[in-house]
């Protein structure tokens, strides 16, 4: 009775210990913005937030940016808001709803199971706020320079329409292949666009109805990425080799070839301006916005990996006087051009703080000098800027390790106000959010890893700890809240777990961004090898050696990629990972490289041996650790197929294991009940498989 009554009050004193202050739903409360844009007139934004699953148009201008809520949807449906702009003229907004257009497939979703599925859609709405006008179903819509018509896609084809939807739409494009990338002229009256054709693509101009289509330059290549001059006399574009050629190794890195273009439309003659090195740095940049072709000033814009970082390029238009705009070990992304085309601004991971490499802050520098000069500075994380149309003004979105993402107005280096901060929920527990300390140790192999580490406020002896591993893999976890919807739902997990007495150890392993060409390409990684998964047990390993962490009750949980090196870690090392969640996991790297007609890869029974290696199926014999499968049935970027096999397999070898399944969502949980049931669950699992167990 006695030692019944002690385990009694020690659990007890436990759970006080542990009291949550805060529930998951609290903290994944947070009004998630995005789609932040600029009016091409005066000083004016919207943006689309996410509260709780109910998806908005917001407004702000100038003198005092007050956010104005100018749409009302009120229901937590699936169905995300995205292709925001506004017009020339900053009378009108356009957006489109529905889709998933950060899977594979951005069709469709009915994520809340209706018995008849929404559509995408595209919808107009005045600045002021009024009557929402449904344009068609279609995507990815244009507005023209001229503020009154829009273009955009259905079915691959291209269609025009009036602003306010008062007349039909128009299909004014409509030949082989499946046409994108349609930019108007400066004027207004053409339109360049790309259409693809399977293994090659071509450039075309469209005039009128009357007009034949004007192909630019055609080859075999696939070219890509059309962009007008400012005076609307020439297109410049991106060339890559077509699809065919020799069988050609699977494990051997091979250089992927790109040249810049341009076209003069009056003679109709193209030529090369500047090739790619013929380099692993000098191959296509697998980067957000890729190339970010732009034809600003008198100047030619790319980014480059040539020197190893993702780095902004200028050239004359006729590829002389190359020079590097951003100098220095550090990435630049989320690139926009100011109206006035001189200026650019940028994110990048780097400042005045030793671990701004785990950050991002605003930077512009000139098109045609290497001036950055810093916009922000400090702890917090700023990404996605844009110029206001006037170019006086520069606009992004902020937060801190305690503060989740907001619109913000960048003032004096240093100075950032906060737009729409009213917005988030009062009972959103902000005081209660821990701030992560950048880490870093090595792998087996000496590879460094990096990673920001969640302690908890009271610190107990011999406490659980969790690994976290991020998807992607082309991603960096920071040193606060994430830009990205997906990343901050994880990061509002890992402070909720933190809340609950765990470490966690969120890791940026090898494939990753942020760190440089040679991390985020490395040898042998993926189904080559899977030498990032080093990285992951490294991670558990560091955290074993730490003060006051138990080694026995380390758990581990990721998405999407991180689901596959989760599985993997349960698979190989299941005396190290004592529990994990697999989310939506890539558990199989199985593949046939057999292309019909082809002769088979000089490498492909080896590649087949190792990507048999590289899977975490081959290990389900020493999974022995506790596991909790998470997928929904509508993923567009990881096949539901994948946790069915799983499941499978166990079942076959009779092994416990624990699952949540669900019906008709994506990869990306649109209902926002689904995001907090999937946090919800995986906190639990952790809690009772490593927290609630004896030590």
């Amino acid at each position: 009775m006695k030692k019944a009554l002690f385990t009694l009050l020690v659990f007890a004193s436990m759970a006080s210990a542990f009291a949550q202050s805060f529930s998951i739903k609290s903290v994944l409360s947070y009004p998630f913005p995005s789609q932040l844009v600029a009016s091409p007139v005066g000083s004016k934004i919207a943006w689309g937030a996410n509260e709780q699953g109910k998806r908005n148009i917001y407004t702000a201008e100038a003198p005092d940016y007050k956010a104005v809520k100018i749409t009302n949807f009120n229901e937590d449906d699936g169905q995300e808001l995205t292709s925001l702009s506004i017009s020339a003229d900053g009378q009108w907004i356009v957006f489109v709803k529905g889709g998933d257009h950060g899977g594979r497939d951005g069709g469709s979703v009915n994520a809340a199971s209706l018995p008849t599925p929404p559509k995408v859609e595209i919808f107009t709405v005045p600045f002021s706020g009024g009557k929402i006008n449904s344009i068609s179903e279609g995507d990815n819509p244009v507005f023209s320079p001229k503020g009154n018509q829009l273009l955009f896609a259905k079915g691959g084809q291209i269609y025009l329409s009036q602003a306010d939807g008062a007349s039909p739409t128009k299909n004014i494009i409509s030949v082989k292949g499946s046409n994108t990338s349609y930019k108007w002229s400066p004027d207004g009256e053409k339109i360049a666009f790309v259409s693809n054709r399977t293994d090659h693509s071509f450039i075309g101009i469209y005039q009128d109805q009357k007009m034949p289509i004007k192909w630019l330059s055609p080859s075999f290549s696939r070219d890509n990425s059309p962009v007008w001059s400012p005076d609307g006399d020439a297109i410049a574009f991106i060339r890559m080799q077509g699809v065919g050629g020799e069988t050609d190794s699977i494990l051997k890195a091979k250089h992927q070839p790109w040249a810049i273009w341009t076209v003069d439309l009056k003679t109709e003659k193209g030529k090369q301006i500047w090739k790619a090195p013929e380099t692993l740095r000098g191959s296509f940049p697998s980067i957000e916005g890729g190339a970010n072709l732009m034809w600003a000033n008198n100047r030619i814009v790319f980014t480059s990996y040539e020197d190893g970082w993702p780095h902004l390029y200028a050239m004359k238009a006729d590829g002389s006087q190359k020079i590097l705009l951003t100098p220095g070990n550090f990435t630049a992304e989320n690139i926009k051009l100011s109206s006035d085309k001189k200026t650019l601004v940028f994110a990048s991971n780097t400042g005045k703080d030793v671990h701004d490499l785990d950050r991002r802050h605003i930077y512009t520098v000139d098109v045609d000098k290497a001036n950055m000069k810093p916009l922000s500075l400090g702890l917090g994380i700023e990404a996605y800027p844009v110029f206001s149309g006037d170019a006086k003004q520069v606009f992004c979105l902020s937060a801190t390790a305690q503060r989740p993402l907001l619109p913000a107005l960048l003032k004096p280096v240093g100075t950032i106000n906060l737009i729409g901060e009213e917005l988030i929920p009062k009972d959103f527990p902000l005081s209660e959010m821990v701030t992560p300390n950048h880490v870093s140790f090595k792998a087996g192999d000496g590879n460094t890893v990096y990673g920001q580490l969640f302690s908890p406020k009271k610190v107990t002896k011999n406490h659980p700890a969790i690994v976290y591993v991020h998807g992607g893999p082309q991603r960096q976890m920071y040193l606060g809240w994430s830009p990205m919807d997906y990343y901050s739902i994880d990061y509002a997990l890992n402070q909720y777990l933190v809340s609950m007495g765990f470490t966690v150890l969120s890791v940026n392993y090898r494939l990753g961004l942020g760190y440089g060409y040679d991390f985020h390409k490395p040898k042998n990684a993926g189904a080559q090898g899977a030498s990032e998964y080093q990285d992951i047990k490294a991670a558990g390993e560091w955290l074993a050696n730490q003060a006051n962490i138990d080694p026995k009750r380390i758990g581990i949980y990721g998405g999407s990629y991180g689901g596959y090196l989760t599985a993997l870690a349960l698979g190989k090392d299941s005396k190290l990972f004592a529990a994990g969640v697999d989310i939506h996991g890539v558990n199989s790297r199985f593949s046939s490289a057999a292309i019909e007609g082809k002769t088979p890869a000089p490498d492909a029974d080896l590649a087949a041996k190792i990507a048999t290696e590289s899977s975490p199926v081959t290990y389900v014999k020493t999974w022995t650790s506790p596991t909790l499968i998470i997928h929904a049935d509508d993923d567009r970027n990881v096949a539901f197929n994948q946790s069915v096999d799983l499941a499978k397999r166990f079942e076959d070898l009779k092994m416990d294991f624990e699952f949540l399944a669900i019906p008709d969502d994506t990869h990306h949980w649109m209902k926002f009940s689904n995001g907090v049931k999937v946090s919800d669950a995986t906190a639990d699992f952790l809690k009772r498989k490593l927290m609630d167990r004896e030590k």
